[in-house]
């Protein structure tokens, strides 16, 4: 078991966790910090034109009872020259004589030869040449029907002059047999020019024919070795079960893995702890490094596993284990009522409490305004705060009043002041931030910032306050995309600066020190302007 590290310090004196991290919700147990430091003070420093890495422990009991931990990082690139016994991939990937490198390698022949084709002077010459047949083609067609245009002119002139004429049924017949003689010619001179453009198009689409049977070929080829790839790619767990990747996917939306699907920490670490009859004590990842230009990644933070690639393979992999649960609210979260007339109300929301139901949860906003207000009409919820979010909530309690106020928001008249306590301290005292955001499908519900795909996202910002180590501001949404602050905040090219317990882009803490303080905006049924305040209770 070369992989298995020894502690350096003494931790005799650390309890062990009565349950193994939940992967995706968790604090580090103590045993994690202290192999995650060890880990660390082994990795080479930030390098600024590199991009960041995550790294994983996994803290183990061997067979005899002895406490040790395992390292990994993520991707498939193995580093065979690093000071850290990291362990290996769960499918040696990168073999160069394996059948994924051998696939790959046919599969570059191909696109070679692909591209060469489609770069022949070949090709280019025959598109040239049916370009310039199709052009005279076009261009002797329309010469010939001027002409019998013309032509016909002047025989509908003669008819006329011949009406009169001694000889003329002689006249009439004539002119008959030019004209059936010229579409005659007409017809033939378009045949043959139709049978020169087909000549050159044959020649064009066997060339076209070769390139497009090189792409089928790519396509099969491609797809087969992903197939090989996804069932070679074996996941085990605490109980023995084996199951590929392929099969794990199956069942779920996206149908085959995605791309990295089983090179993340995670997975690798129980692979390798299962194989060598280790048992899971508690785990941990973290990013080392410079951050992404688009997700959230500060350098030296803990992050929970990526869902979209890891949850269906840690669903398999921790069964048999005793998990910890993800938080649950141990008080009943109640609305707080501001103001309300017949159109109206409005609300505190406590943080914790969801806007509308959930999946697994239907205690919300939405549920508690229905039970309040049995009797009203329309949808009620006329926007959301995020589940961790506090603060004031607008309700509309008709269809009409729903519909004024969703106007407001879409026309961005609506005006909103949030405050947040931020996990730091910059020089700048005011400023704005214009980053697109977007889903990030490999990781939901978090956002990411994407120029290409986001949609655009303003906010106004400014500091009210200062201390040693955190920074409090007002934030002011000119839109609304989701986690549009808490992004925008964490960002590089934002604040850079998370809010105080951001659990997906920041630090998880109690909670997240983020509460929608005021709102401004025009009564539906009078356009009074209102203005309603909540105070922050952080």
């Amino acid at each position: 078991m070369h992989c298995l590290i020894k502690f350096k310090d003494e931790i005799h004196s650390i309890a062990l966790p009565r349950l193994f991290t939940n992967p995706f919700y968790y604090t580090p147990h103590p045993l994690s910090i202290r192999a995650v430091k060890q880990i660390q003070s082994s990795l080479p420093e930030p390098n600024l034109s590199e991009k960041g890495k995550m790294y994983g422990t996994l803290v183990v009991k061997t067979v005899d009872g002895k406490l040790g931990f395992l390292a990994a990082c993520s991707g498939n690139a193995q580093k065979r020259d690093s000071p850290i016994a990291f362990v290996p991939q769960v499918f040696e990937i990168t073999n160069p004589d394996g059948f994924f490198s051998l696939g790959e390698a046919e599969l570059n022949g191909i696109n070679q030869a692909i591209a060469s084709a489609e770069n022949s002077p070949l090709l280019k010459t025959l598109q040239q040449d049916l370009d310039e047949e199709i052009a005279q083609a076009q261009a002797i067609i329309n010469d010939a029907k001027s002409a019998m245009a013309k032509a016909k002119l002047n025989r509908q002139a003669i008819r006329q002059e011949a009406e009169h004429h001694p000889n003329h049924k002689q006249i009439l017949n004539r002119l008959i047999k030019e004209s059936q003689t010229e579409k005659s010619n007409f017809n033939k001179l378009k045949k043959e020019y139709k049978r020169r453009v087909t000549e050159k198009q044959e020649n064009l689409e066997q060339q076209i024919k070769q390139i497009q049977a090189l792409k089928h070929k790519r396509k099969t080829l491609s797809a087969q070795l992903q197939k090989q790839l996804f069932d070679s790619y074996t996941f085990l767990n605490v109980i023995g079960e084996s199951k590929s990747a392929s099969t794990l996917f199956g069942p779920t939306t996206l149908k085959v893995p995605p791309a990295g699907a089983g090179d993340c920490c995670a997975p690798k670490l129980l692979q390798y702890a299962y194989c060598h009859q280790l048992t899971p004590v508690a785990m941990a990842e973290f990013w080392w490094g410079v951050s992404p230009k688009k997700e959230i990644r500060k350098h030296g933070h803990f992050y929970p596993a990526c869902k979209s690639k890891c949850e269906p393979i840690l669903g398999h992999m921790l069964k048999g284990l005793d998990i910890e649960s993800q938080k649950i609210q141990d008080k009943k979260l109640s609305i707080e009522l501001i103001y309300e007339d017949d159109a109206i109300a409005l609300i505190n929301k406590p943080e914790g409490l969801l806007s509308v139901p959930g999946k697994e949860e239907n205690t919300s906003v939405y549920s508690q305004i229905k039970a309040q207000y049995p009797a009203a009409s329309g949808p009620l919820i006329v926007h959301r705060l995020d589940m961790a979010t506090s603060g004031i909530m607008l309700i509309a309690k008709t269809k009409e009043a729903h519909t004024h106020l969703q106007k407001q928001f879409l026309n961005k008249t609506i005006q909103k002041k949030y405050v947040a306590w931020l996990d730091g301290i910059f020089k700048e005292s005011a400023g704005s931030i214009d980053l697109p955001l977007r889903v990030d499908l490999n990781d939901r519900p978090r956002q990411l910032v994407c120029h290409e795909y986001g949609k655009q996202a303003i906010t106004k910002w400014e500091v009210i306050e200062r201390t040693r180590s955190r920074t409090k501001v007002c934030f002011y949404p000119i839109t609304g995309r989701t986690h549009q602050l808490r992004v925008h905040a964490a960002h590089l090219l934002g604040l850079n600066t998370p809010i105080v317990g951001d659990e997906l882009y920041g630090i998880k803490e109690k909670r997240l020190m983020l509460h929608a303080g005021q709102i401004t905006f025009l009564h539906p049924t009078t356009t009074q302007k209102m203005t309603f305040q909540a105070p922050e209770v952080f």
